[in-house]
């Protein structure tokens, strides 16, 4: 599909009579309001932090309009809605990174971890006196509520224990927090029991929120394991479930993604919310402690475990990396070696690889990308019609996903492969999100609504970020405003910052 073929759809708006004072007139642009509605020609007016009126002006005198935007040729749209985001609003609030790329709205509190260390309230408070680039959705993570519980890394609590981190949970959720994410692949979440993910599950129910799990596994010889852990966590509680960065590390055919996403499928029939989000790029991001083994870890001693059992543990990094596409395959991006391969520094370093693991790293010794998925297995995954689009990223985080991944989707999938149509793909960035969220302020562009709006061309816009250099500002979004106000004009950022904590 050329762009050419929906602008051949558009629909023209009816002029209405419409009159008053204005804040912003975005002025004969193409609205795709974000609910997978065709493209169709209005005008846009913003009064204070909300959209006042979508539709056709008919007569500009009737009109006053302190600022006004000429949006001719360009799509007018939502503000972007990132679903897995990553970053400390309390020292760096702008979140440029997320502006250029059409994001006004992030979550954070991921894979298991709150944005604040201990109990979320008096970090809410905080929050709430800081200017924001853009809005922020806090998360409770379960991590963070086991160790608020003082049961951190214990493999098996017991039931008062549980009840202790289910009541971590439900104060945090009282506090104002949208759900609950889990970091099962990570300590302390990896020691979560059935029993208390379930009982965790029902205070987050009981506030009307969901779980957004960083699952147990993303292997493909786990991945259906950990998916029904996620639904049977979630059917016990009567709670909507979400499965965040969706991938299947080694599936090599789109027919394995079918089949993963057969099971949320299923679900939905049987009546369970599922949904889940994925970012546009080949190569994860996590700590190196994703290779070692979990005798390797916490609360394991790991220089016991070198003295004890280095040939086991060697062969077992041996294996792990190969079966992850060997040393080429695993980037760093902390420490003295950010950008260069784990074959790089092994070369360099005049050792093995998994002696470099061992001996320089460990379990806790940075982070890396980690280029594991398949292209095919990605797509599949995108087109879901339940599955929307995240970043995984932050402004320092050295993958390009943090400055690129929505930019990327419309790059690459929209305009390039045509893959999805661009309402299709604004909508799996703002107004599904939107509904996931179960926000009903903003994602779609409406009378009423938080006025959280993009200007841009499609054509024109570039995700620069690289692995390289991950830092690159994406292009093509000329306009973004933010409740109402611009944080980036004319393809230059602004001084305001008109974001807001957003509590449930």
């Amino acid at each position: 599909m050329r762009l050419l073929l929906w602008f051949s759809a558009l629909l023209t708006a009816c002029a209405a009579p419409v009159s008053g004072t204005f804040d912003l007139w975005i002025r004969g642009g193409t609205v795709i309001d974000g609910t997978g509605a065709p493209p169709r020609r209005a005008d846009l007016l913003v009064r204070e932090d909300e959209i006042a009126w979508v539709g056709a002006v008919a007569d500009a005198g009737r009109i006053e309009v302190e600022t006004t935007i000429d949006a001719a040729g360009m799509i007018v749209a939502p503000g972007f809605i990132d679903p897995h985001a990553h970053g400390d609003p309390l020292r760096a609030g702008a979140f440029r990174n997320f502006l250029a790329m059409g994001v006004t709205t992030i979550c954070l509190g991921q894979d298991g971890s709150s944005p604040s260390r201990r109990e979320l309230a008096p970090w809410l408070r905080a929050a709430r006196g800081k200017p924001l680039g853009v809005n922020v959705i806090p998360f409770v993570g379960h991590g963070t509520a086991r160790r608020t519980a003082g049961v951190d890394l214990e493999p098996d609590p017991t039931p008062a224990q549980v009840e202790a981190i289910a009541a971590a949970v439900d104060a945090d959720m009282k506090a104002g927090a949208f759900g609950m994410s889990t970091g099962l692949e990570y300590e302390p979440g990896r020691f979560a029991t059935a029993e208390e993910l379930a009982a965790t599950a029902r205070r987050v129910a009981a506030h009307g929120g969901f779980v957004m799990s960083h699952m147990r596994s993303e292997d493909d010889d786990q991945i259906e394991a950990a998916v029904t852990e996620l639904l049977d966590q979630c059917r016990a509680a009567g709670c909507p479930a979400h499965v965040s960065h969706m991938k299947i590390v080694y599936a090599r055919t789109a027919q394995r993604a079918r089949e993963v996403l057969a099971l949320l499928d299923g679900a939905r029939r049987d009546g369970l919310r599922v949904s889940a989000d994925v970012y546009p790029y080949l190569a994860s991001y996590t700590g190196i402690g994703i290779v070692f083994p979990g005798w390797a870890k916490p609360p394991h001693d790991y220089a016991e475990v070198v003295a004890n059992r280095r040939d086991e543990l060697a062969d077992y990094l041996r294996r792990r990396v190969t079966l992850r596409n060997g040393p080429d395959a695993t980037v760093f991006g902390t420490g003295q070696w950010a950008g260069r391969s784990l074959a790089e520094v092994a070369k360099e370093l005049d050792k093995s690889f998994e002696d470099v693991l061992i001996d320089d790293f460990g379990p806790r010794g940075g982070s890396a990308a980690y280029f594991v998925m398949n292209r095919d297995v990605m797509a599949t995954l995108l087109a879901h019609p339940w599955v929307v689009v995240s970043s995984d990223g932050s402004p320092t985080m050295r993958h390009p996903r943090g400055h690129g991944a929505f930019a990327r989707v419309i790059r690459e999938f929209v305009v390039e492969l045509e893959m999805l149509t661009l309402p299709d793909a604004v909508r799996k960035m703002s107004g599904l999100t939107a509904e996931i969220l179960g926000l009903d302020d903003r994602g779609v562009l409406a009378a009423g609504k938080a006025a959280d709006v993009i200007v841009f061309d499609p054509a024109q816009v570039r995700d620069r970020a690289t692995f390289e250099d991950p830092f690159q500002h994406a292009e093509g979004f000329r306009h973004v405003i933010v409740n109402g106000q611009l944080a980036r004009r004319d393809d230059a950022f602004t001084d305001a910052r008109p974001g807001r904590l957003l509590t449930r």
